[in-house]
């Protein structure tokens, strides 16, 4: 009989993560961590030779392991399963070491399934400390490491057949008129989609009730009752009443096997459109502005008194019952009563009416005539309803004007407008003048000196130029 001594510090110095302790009847001791799972290759194909996976685990216990032998269990979503026994690699056994290394490999064979396989290790049993009447032992471990991109399998061994994994992987949840309370809350797309409407002329996109948890794949759907719904694959459309078979599914693809789910919804008459009784209001004064008159109401059947969405805000605002008056102009709303699972949207109802304002008068009597040597005429003008007259024309080249102040560039008639943009309860009103702009513009010369060589002459004119073979004197 072997007898092992063990010596145990008063103080253990751990590093990387801290070690998990469980309460025992002498006190507190550690439970044996895992440093490493690693194997090697972590894709085979089936078609192909025999293929030997090579796995290590790595663990480590502040006083050492008890264990010499470790099996790991790989499992398939569809239940198969596979296993392979590791052993200690430290000859002989050394149970003082705080770190050890198991090691083993799996001949896979060759009536595997093709699936993808989640790897799982045994418990692993360390050195019970002193007094201690049970040895620690450890959680089952996982690989840690990501191996690939195949979500659901990221850290399985993968087994293929001809290039195909044949995953059985729920690549969909839903619908969300279908599913729990708790799987609305994992999948939060699921609770943001109101319930279909199961009506004849109505429309189900899948995409809008399930939620994909492998992007990238397509949801298809197809009808199993083309009498009361139709499908182009991607969208379901209700054609008549009665009982829609439908099927959601996701096809098979090198990673993935087909998934779907049936439902059924039972499809009554199609939804009428709402009609609405708007009345017309006869046009107001601009007296007194701002103002309040009453309207009729409208109401519908889906729900109920309708508020009207204004489209101009900058002459008056309705509400539900009044419309407020804030300018004169035209006043302009519209109603719409909106769509439910029991009425589709009514049409847009625009309505309008217009808001008088007070005419008023202009006078502007600019002179007939102005010489062009005066060059500025100051321009005046009044508007009964007072307020300021802004001028304006249309003779560019001729005249052009600067606040009230009119310039004169060239002869030519001249016209210009005079307005006055009105108030809230005045109109606008502008009127027109011409004025005939006399005599020409006096003509200035000057002189260039041009030179060639030694040579050198003086040309006069409006625009002079130097003669073929001289230049202008800088």
């Amino acid at each position: 009989m072997k007898i092992r001594v063990f010596f145990v510090s008063a103080i253990l110095i751990l590093t990387g993560a801290q070690a998990t302790t469980k309460a025992s009847g002498s006190g507190t001791y550690s439970i044996p961590e895992l440093v490493s799972f690693t194997f090697t290759p972590s894709e085979i194909d089936l078609i192909g030779p025999s293929t030997l996976v090579s796995f290590e685990l790595m663990v480590k216990h502040p006083i050492g392991i008890e264990s010499t032998r470790v099996k790991v269990d790989l499992t398939s979503a569809k239940g198969n399963t596979l296993s392979v026994n590791l052993n200690r690699i430290d000859s002989p056994i050394n149970f003082n070491l705080k770190t050890v290394t198991f090691k083993g490999l799996l001949e896979i064979p060759r009536n595997v399934k093709n699936e993808s396989y989640a790897v799982v290790s045994e418990s692993v049993v360390g050195i019970a400390p002193i007094g201690s009447t049970s040895s620690p032992r450890s959680p089952k471990f996982t690989v840690t490491n990501k191996l690939n991109d195949i979500i659901g399998a990221e850290y399985d061994l993968i087994i293929r057949s001809g290039g195909y994994l044949d995953f059985d992987y729920a690549t969909f949840v839903g619908p969300s008129h279908a599913t729990t309370f708790t799987v609305q809350r994992e999948y939060p797309k699921l609770s943001q989609y109101k319930s279909p409407i199961w009506k004849v002329g109505e429309f189900y996109s899948p995409r809008d009730y399930y939620e994909l948890k492998v992007p990238g794949l397509d949801l298809e759907i197809r009808s199993k009752d083309i009498k009361v719904c139709t499908s182009d694959g991607k969208t379901l459309k209700f054609i008549s009443e009665g009982d829609c078979y439908f099927t959601v599914s996701t096809p098979k693809t090198k990673n993935y096997s087909y998934k779907e789910d049936n439902q059924l919804a039972t499809i009554s008459k199609a939804r009428i459109q709402q009609e609405l009784t708007t009345e017309n209001i006869l046009n107001q004064k601009a007296l007194n502005l701002p103002k309040q008159i009453k309207i009729p109401r409208v109401y519908s059947s889906s729900q109920g008194y309708i508020t009207p969405a204004n489209l101009t805000p900058q002459i008056c605002l309705a509400s539900e019952g009044y419309v407020n008056i804030f300018s004169g102009g035209t006043c302009k709303y519209t109603y719409q009563a909106l769509e439910t699972s029991e009425f589709l949207a009514s049409k847009i109802y625009e309505l309008s009416f217009d808001i008088l304002r007070d005419s008023q008068t202009i006078t502007f009597t600019p002179p007939a005539t102005a010489k062009l040597s005066a060059k500025t005429l100051a321009l005046s003008a009044t508007a009964s309803g007072g307020g300021v007259i802004t001028y304006q024309t249309t003779s560019a080249g001729i005249c052009s004007i600067t606040g009230s102040t009119l310039n004169l560039l060239k002869g030519g008639n001249c016209v210009i407008t005079a307005t006055q943009a009105g108030s809230a309860t005045l109109a606008p009103i502008s009127t027109t003048a011409t004025i005939m702009i006399a005599g020409s513009v006096a003509t200035t010369k000057k002189t260039i000196t041009c030179v060639m060589g030694n040579k050198t002459k003086k040309v006069s004119g409006t625009n002079p130029k130097c003669s073929k073979g001289y230049k202008v004197k800088r």
